[in-house]
């Protein structure tokens, strides 16, 4: 049995580490994935010598590189229990889909551009986890078919996103309301700390759950952005807060589902 570990620079959150599991799929010589991911590091134990692996992880552009290989006893590989895995994942995927739900309807009754591209991060997320949902006991072309539908869906959303963001940029569209900007987006921030608890419950004891993980995640980055926007907003008397917040989070949506269609091919 070998136990090859990889340095992965650029991933940071459950979400990636979803992808990554995908693009992992269907390689019969790899018995289990150990992700640490506040180190950013991945541990593959496999059966026999395979570059694919490598390939793989390299064609999402995380940033893969091999760090260390070795050779271990087949005694020393626990594997993991697939049962609670697939709850966890049900568990955060309906968490990230009724803030999708809450934030979207928010967003469009406050008139906020960034809590409708929050709802729109929230939703990617969403689509992550049901794909890695959806790989169990389905075929590799059939989950790869899913992935490209969703990305495309995704992309679709984001740019219609980025099209409002500019015409109210040019308009004279009344402010969005803060109170309703600050008060979703905390709940929204205790939604993804929840969600990052229960990821954490399908590791090993070795990989805990830090502080400094939480605070390195995309989704809590975007959420306080949202926060900080509705202050401004506050302080400013001005909608350009909420609007520079909205269109660089359905930027980051874009480069989501442009990870996500990689997966198609």
């Amino acid at each position: 049995m070998l136990k090859t570990e990889y340095h992965i620079s650029k991933m940071d959150c459950p979400s990636e580490e979803n992808i990554i599991r995908m693009k992992l799929d269907g390689l019969e010589v790899i018995k289990k994935l150990k992700f640490d991911i506040e180190n950013r590091n991945l541990t593959v134990f496999h059966s026999e010598n395979d570059d694919e692996i490598l390939s793989r992880l390299e064609a999402l552009n995380f940033g893969a590189k091999l760090s260390n290989s070795s050779t271990i006893e087949e005694g020393e590989l626990v594997v993991e229990d697939s049962n609670l895995q697939s709850k966890l994942l049900w568990s955060v995927l309906i968490i990230n889909f009724v803030f999708f739900l809450i934030e979207m309807t928010t967003g469009v009754i406050s008139k906020s551009m960034g809590l409708v591209a929050d709802s729109l991060d929230m939703l990617a997320d969403s689509f992550v986890y049901g794909l890695s949902l959806w790989a169990v006991g389905s075929t590799v072309l059939r989950k790869k078919k899913v992935a490209r539908w969703s990305g495309y869906f995704q992309i679709t959303l984001a740019l219609l996103g980025i099209i409002e963001v500019t015409r109210r940029f040019i308009s004279s569209d009344a402010m969005p309301d803060y109170r309703i900007m600050i008060g979703v987006s905390i709940f929204a921030l205790i939604a993804n700390t929840a969600c990052l608890v229960l990821l954490q419950r399908s590791k090993s004891n070795e990989a805990h759950m830090k502080a400094s993980m939480i605070f390195t995640s995309n989704d809590v980055i975007i959420n306080s952005g949202v926060i900080l926007a509705g202050v401004l907003v506050l302080i400013t008397n001005s909608k350009y807060p909420d609007l520079i917040i909205g269109a660089i989070v359905f930027l980051i949506v874009v480069r989501g589902a442009i990870r996500i269609l990689k997966l198609g091919k």
